[in-house]
């Protein structure tokens, strides 16, 4: 239990020491004008307070992601709790503030013509592309998981479940965004945090035993740890709460709405701080309610591995009749509230890219109807295996953001290695995972983990020439 205190308090340490320091290397200006107040159109740039603003940021990142990347995560054993602690504070949270406050400072653009501005238009089309259809995995299986688990529960056709969501959809990515998504995700983010404190409650007056961090827990706990390797395993499974690419698409939906600068850390660095609480409280649960690590694999072994049961066990468990509402809520309404912004934002990228005004109805349907044609077709094919490399694909989304966040540091003359070192170590991480995952190249970690580390370093070799040739050219210019 203490390092579970140990663990919540660092976090929250993080916002305040570590994000202050990220808010003033990057200059933060309270006085500057802000996208939502110069463009405001009254359907994707509407200013909003920052305290709805927080709360609906927070339910657009988290979803589920918080909680079924932390259970996963959890089988490896309290080593979760350091990558949550690290990735989040030096990682995550330095990715979603620079990824929402970049969003800001280029008039609300979506993250691909960001990367483009630092990382070169060659960059900016692979973005375009890649962040679309990560978008649309997102919002298609954000629609079949839900329908399948109603389905279980009032027993309605599926096809007509996936239609209903998908009329929600339709509506959530078209109309103002104060209008629908203003009005009642504040609500299901205050929930979603209500959840989490309730069975952080639960376990610290309920006498559960959370594991500590000691050195004969520090291992790889996992059932099959050789094949299940912490690194680099653990830092893909759990993306939501320590780092996640998906987050620099939603960030630009806030930066949007955001009226001062000054708000970016609460909302862009809180939210995922906040993230990062919620990720710690169920990797404990998980860990702790089964009676151990162990115990966990081998519940989740007869279940299927159903991330979903475990979270209804220990909701109903913990929380009597409210959990199993919240339980309900967090495996249904949750993913939902996620994938409808997930269509909304690829909506806007798509606009972006082809500086295609949003404003007219008619703009947007134009945009929207293929957009939902395409997830429509999808929901129709089995793409498990396809959706294996999404864990992947997100934590590279990931890497190129923080590296666009680097580069801007560059062009600002200012100190960039609190973001190019996280930047180099996400480039192991995908780099490894790709050549190692069963869904990648298969190779064994003799070959995988040196050629990891290499193309990391690599890229940040590169990375250095270029930020040394930008300066170099800064400088001629000065003197001319």
């Amino acid at each position: 239990m203490i390092t579970f205190f140990i663990c919540i308090v660092a976090l929250i340490l993080g916002y305040v020491v570590y994000g202050k320091f990220v808010e003033r290397k990057f200059g933060a200006d309270p006085e500057r004008v802000t996208p939502a107040i110069a463009k405001e159109d009254g359907v994707d740039f509407v200013p909003m307070g920052w305290k709805k603003i927080f709360l609906i940021q927070f339910l657009n990142i988290a979803g589920l992601g918080p909680i079924f990347g932390a259970i996963a995560g959890a089988l490896w054993g309290p080593v979760a709790f350091i990558w949550i602690i690290f990735g989040c504070i030096f990682a995550g949270a330095t990715h979603d503030y620079f990824s929402g406050m970049l969003s800001i400072r280029h008039g609300g653009a979506s993250i691909p013509e960001v990367v483009g501005k630092y990382l070169g238009p060659a960059f900016k089309n692979f973005m375009r592309v890649f962040s679309v259809i990560l978008l649309v995995l997102v919002g298609v299986v954000f629609i079949k998981g839900p329908a399948s688990i109603l389905n279980g529960l009032t027993g309605f056709n599926v096809t007509i479940l996936i239609g209903i969501i998908f009329l929600y959809y339709l509506i959530a990515t078209l109309v103002p965004i104060d209008k629908l998504i203003g009005k009642v995700y504040p609500f299901f983010g205050f929930c979603l945090l209500l959840m989490a404190f309730g069975i952080a409650g639960a376990l610290v007056f309920g006498g559960y035993e959370i594991p500590e961090l000691i050195s004969a827990n520090i291992g790889n706990m996992h059932t099959s740890p050789d094949k299940y390797p912490i690194y680099p395993l653990l830092f893909i499974t759990i993306a939501c709460g320590a780092i996640s690419g998906f987050h620099a698409t939603q960030s630009p939906l806030m930066a949007r709405c955001i009226t001062n600068e000054a708000q970016g850390r609460k909302i862009f660095y809180g939210t995922m701080i906040a993230e990062g609480i919620v990720a710690m409280i169920w990797a404990a649960a998980a860990m702790t309610f089964f009676g151990g690590v162990r115990e966990l694999g081998d519940s989740m072994s007869i279940t299927g591995h159903n991330a979903a049961w475990v979270v209804n066990e220990i909701c109903n468990s913990l929380l009597g009749q409210v959990g199993g509402f919240l339980a309900i809520f967090g495996v249904v309404a949750a993913p939902i509230t996620s994938g409808d912004t997930a269509f909304r934002s690829a909506r806007l990228t798509i606009a972006d890219s082809l500086n295609f005004s949003q404003k007219s109805i008619t703009k947007r349907l134009i945009i929207t109807i293929p957009l939902f044609v395409v997830g429509f077709l999808l929901t129709q094919v089995n793409f498990a295996i396809i959706w294996r490399y999404f864990g992947w694909a997100n934590q590279t989304l990931a890497t190129v953001v923080l590296w666009t966040a680097a580069m801007y540091m560059v062009t600002k003359a200012k100190s960039h290695w609190f973001i190019s070192l996280p930047a180099t170590f996400m480039t192991a991480v995908v780099v490894t995972y790709i050549l190692i995952a069963p869904e990648g190249f298969s190779l064994s970690q003799e070959i995988a983990y040196p050629l990891g580390i290499f193309t990391a370093l690599l890229s940040l070799g590169i990375f250095l020439f270029v930020a040394h040739k930008k300066g170099y050219t800064k400088l001629k210019l000065q003197e001319q």
